[in-house]
């Protein structure tokens, strides 16, 4: 009976998900993940790309420019890899969150006992993406505007955003003549230099050493790293990293 009823409960939660993930555009890959300790480390972004590709997902990494219709962030999911602890095994699940942070889908447990890691990794998200694609993934022409009224999470407000920066903000050369101030925004910041002009504009992630960055149409993420700031693209299949002095 116990058995029966955790089966009933997954299937229910299952159709709910599936539902769920239908009223997003597309997938935003993150070029890093918290087990990691560089971008793209063992190829675990490009695989993920490629499996939600293989889901009928559309996927983007977060710094890359997104095509005309892609504009609105909410009609986007957010996708990110866990890792569990386990003795002599690896195992990784994805997690796929909303513009508010809300965890829409959890894919099932993807687990392997190689010992090379890109090798092991390969197989874990394979293992995991078996759940992703068996949700069907088919875009219902849903827009953010209609989705937003049934989100029970809060956006964050710029003085919640200007809350948790302030508590990963790197340190700042004020005498830096190329130092840019951030201006909070309803999403975000606007960065500007002493003109004053708009330099860059940030959107807040989930992060608060993150932000989804725009600067002379070029889409990119601006991140804490080593008590800097960095905004980075990719130029020409190439990743491109440029430290950037902000005082917020």
């Amino acid at each position: 009976m116990r058995i029966k009823f955790l089966l009933l409960a997954f299937l229910t939660s299952f159709i709910g998900f599936s539902q769920s993930v239908n009223d997003y555009k597309a997938v935003i890959v993150p070029l890093k993940y918290d087990f990691l300790k560089t971008e793209n480390q063992y190829r675990t972004s490009t695989m993920t790309k490629a499996n939600l590709n293989k889901a009928g997902f559309q996927a983007f990494y977060a710094n890359e420019i997104l095509p005309e219709g892609f504009g609105d962030r909410c009609d986007l999911l957010y996708a990110d890899v866990k890792k569990e602890s386990g003795f002599l095994i690896t195992k990784l699940y994805v997690e796929f969150k909303d513009c508010y942070g809300k965890v829409i889908f959890t894919s099932a447990i993807g687990k392997s006992k190689e010992k090379e890691y890109e090798v092991a990794y390969r197989e874990c998200l394979d293992l995991a993406f078996v759940s992703v694609t068996a949700l069907r993934y088919k875009y219902n022409g849903k827009s953010a505007n209609t989705v937003k009224t049934s989100v029970a999470a809060t956006p964050l407000t710029a003085s919640a955003v200007a809350t948790r920066v302030v508590e990963a903000t790197p340190v700042v050369d004020i005498k830096d003549p190329n130092l840019l101030y951030a201006q909070p925004t309803e999403n975000g910041y606007q960065l500007i230099d002493k003109t004053p002009k708009v330099v860059m504009k940030l959107l807040k992630t989930s992060r608060p050493d993150s932000f989804i960055a725009i600067k002379d149409g070029i889409q990119g993420s601006l991140n804490a790293k080593d008590n800097q700031w960095f905004f980075e693209y990719y130029r020409n299949d190439q990743l491109v990293s440029e430290k950037v002095s902000v005082k917020f």
